[in-house]
């Protein structure tokens, strides 16, 4: 494929907005406005509720960690250094260790480390002064603030500056996750503050919020990025608004507090049908541990703000009721089907959304596996992000569970966060079969090569074992289903290579059987965590034929 064809294929599903908003923000560069901050609003509500507390990121007075990286902060021009990962210099800018687990003993560092910002970060310059950073740092500060702490004028007149910046430096080119940060950072500044200008700020907000939260909140509670991990986030920053809301009454209308409770509820119920029973999240998309606050921590943080906790399964799918091992998320395109020890979650929806796909990975159609509460089969994780060859491999179809037609991915993911043509789903069913439950899909994603192949695949679960069939209608030359699974598990493939055993970490032992050709098995890599690389086995099935069936017993 061409890269003209790449373009067009990617340009082709942006909106206006994106594209004029890329330009005004390149030609565009809002002044630094430097007056003295407004005063600060009384707090006549209730107390603020301490947020999930995250990893601790301060090591040392100027040491810190991110993703499985420590450094140390040497000089003013380490806040910018293009020799670090620029993910990395993010997290510096973000101040996520005000709020994190134990951060009261680490109070004189970072009262320091505010100062040393303010004065080696000139207004308007560097990475700390990027829409998406600058957001979530006053977010933690004036969280941190609401928790108790002091401010020094100099720290207020810079919190103000930072969100005069901001309010002209909105990232319309994103929208997603990065645009609601934006709005909820305003959202916090303008009721932090008092006066007109701070009501600017909280109007602002509240304005993008608006149009925002109904459209990327979907009707079944996941976010549209279809990001597991980009969910939990974006649900606690849903809980962050009541939050708000409490300590400031009478501040934001009934309606919009309703709006975000509604959101919550719902976010919190899909949270709840794509998490495993580890208590971990699924990595479909871009998703890791240590990024987001689990499932758990959560349900408690609804709890102390007066929400109920999440239903035990959705119950609802497509308007039509199915038991409880069965939950389809319709309008995000996943699956949970629950039976026995087994927990199964599928991907059989699209790529989302068409115009903001720049978390989307080449997975249709692959699941993930978990037994007797460990995880078993596993998508391949996600370890970093950039234009590299590995985050290329990381997207693509061969780091996830289902089914490599020719060599090539079932959606062009390219350069990073694109994606050119993509696959679609096709015939989605479901239902029943005695204690058994089923689901089966099939995409267009390869319809593109010669032949123009259909995968289709079924998946049957019960008290005993899952089967999954797979077939492709049309031609192609080469066709491989793809098993990830958890580095824990031990894989032995018998002699005739057409079955084996698993033997999870517990000593649990399982047997995996082919009903046609010969499996291989390879090595691989699973990435719990940004910055994390782990070593896993894949097994390998090439099809005979034009199915392939694959099956576990437990």
């Amino acid at each position: 494929m061409t890269l003209f064809a790449r373009y067009f294929h990617t340009l082709r599903h942006l909106r206006p907005v994106q594209i004029y908003g890329r330009l005004w923000f390149r030609l565009y560069r809002p002044r630094p406005d430097s007056r003295p901050a407004p005063p600060l609003r009384i707090v006549a509500g209730g107390s603020w509720v301490a947020p999930p507390a995250g990893e601790p990121r301060l090591l040392g007075p100027v040491t810190f960690r991110f993703l499985d990286e420590t450094r140390t902060l040497a000089d003013p021009g380490d806040w910018n250094r293009p020799d670090w990962d620029k993910l990395w210099l993010y997290n510096l800018h973000y101040f996520d260790d005000l709020n994190a687990e134990g951060a009261g003993v680490r109070r004189e560092w970072q009262c320091a480390l505010i100062a040393r910002w303010i004065a080696d970060n000139p207004p308007g310059h560097g990475n700390g002064w990027e829409p998406y950073p600058l957001s979530l740092r006053i977010v933690n500060w004036v969280q941190w603030l609401l928790a108790g702490h002091a401010p020094q004028p100099s720290w207020l007149d810079s919190l103000a500056m930072q969100a005069r910046y901001l309010a002209r430096r909105l990232e319309w080119h994103l929208l997603g996750n990065h645009l609601f940060a934006n709005a909820k950072a305003l959202v916090h500044v303008g009721l932090f503050f008092d006066g007109s200008e701070a009501d600017s700020w909280l109007a602002a907000g509240l304005r993008v919020l608006d149009r925002q939260l109904p459209e990327q909140i979907l009707p079944d509670g996941g976010h549209f990025e279809l990001s597991p991990m980009y969910h939990a986030i974006l649900l606690k920053d849903v809980l962050d608004l009541l939050n708000l809301a409490q300590v400031y009454p009478g501040r934001i209308g009934a309606s919009q507090t309703a709006q975000w409770r509604d959101a919550a509820s719902r976010m919190l119920d899909w949270l709840h049908a794509m998490t495993h029973p580890d208590g971990g999240l699924a990595f479909f998309n871009d998703a890791a541990f240590g990024i987001a606050p689990t499932l758990a921590e959560l349900v408690d943080y609804a709890r102390r703000l007066g929400m109920s906790a999440p239903a035990a399964a959705l119950s609802e799918a497509g308007g039509s009721t199915v038991p409880s091992r069965f939950a389809l998320l319709p309008d995000s395109g996943y699956a949970r089907l629950q039976t026995g020890p087994a927990v199964l979650l599928a991907d059989v929806g699209m790529i989302g959304p068409e115009y903001l796909p720049g978390h989307a990975h080449a997975d249709t159609l692959s699941f993930e596996l978990s037994l007797y509460g460990q995880r078993v089969v596993v998508n391949s994780g996600t370890s970093c992000y950039g234009t590299g060859p590995e985050r290329q491999r990381q997207r693509g179809t061969a780091a996830h569970n289902t089914v490599v037609v020719n060599g090539q991915d079932s959606s062009e993911v390219w350069g990073g966060f694109r994606v050119a043509r993509r696959a679609r789903p096709l015939g989605l069913r479901w239902g029943e079969e005695g204690a058994e439950a089923w689901i089966e899909c099939g995409h267009d994603g390869y319809r593109r090569l010669p032949g123009r192949p259909l995968h289709f695949r079924r998946w049957q679960i019960g008290v005993a074992g899952l089967s999954i069939h797979d077939r492709i209608g049309g031609g192609c030359r080469h066709a491989v289903a793809r098993y990830h699974f958890h580095p824990t598990v031990r894989v032995e493939l018998n002699p005739d290579r057409q079955g084996g055993t698993l033997q999870l970490l517990d000593g649990t032992a399982l047997a995996f059987r082919l009903a046609t050709g010969a499996a291989r098995m390879a090595t691989t890599t699973w990435h719990p965590r940004f910055g994390t690389s782990e070593p896993n086995v894949c097994l390998e099935i090439p099809f005979n034929g034009p199915e392939a069936y694959f099956s576990i017993r437990w």
